[in-house]
């Protein structure tokens, strides 16, 4: 659960971040937040590329260790449109 924390608070901080150097050159209000969530999205796309594919792989071995792997307990099988 460590990688999702880690990635939580690092997408916060980039937000904060950036609505803080918004501020500091006169943008305010929702243009301020519209701003720094379109902005701090796109730099922590590139930037954070790594601790998202950590957060991804211990999700994903987090599910299998809870048995909710995909087609377990249902034989598999698609449910019919019948």
């Amino acid at each position: 659960m460590r990688p999702v924390i880690a990635y939580t608070a690092s997408r916060f901080l980039l937000f904060a971040a950036t609505a803080a150097i918004l501020l500091l050159i006169g943008v305010t209000g929702l243009l301020n937040l519209a701003l720094s969530v379109l902005i701090s999205g796109i730099v922590s796309y590139v930037v954070l590329s790594k601790q998202r594919d950590a957060v991804s792989t211990a999700v994903v071995e987090r599910t299998q260790r809870q048995g909710h792997g995909h087609g377990e307990g249902d034989g598999g099988a698609a449910p019919s449109a019948e």
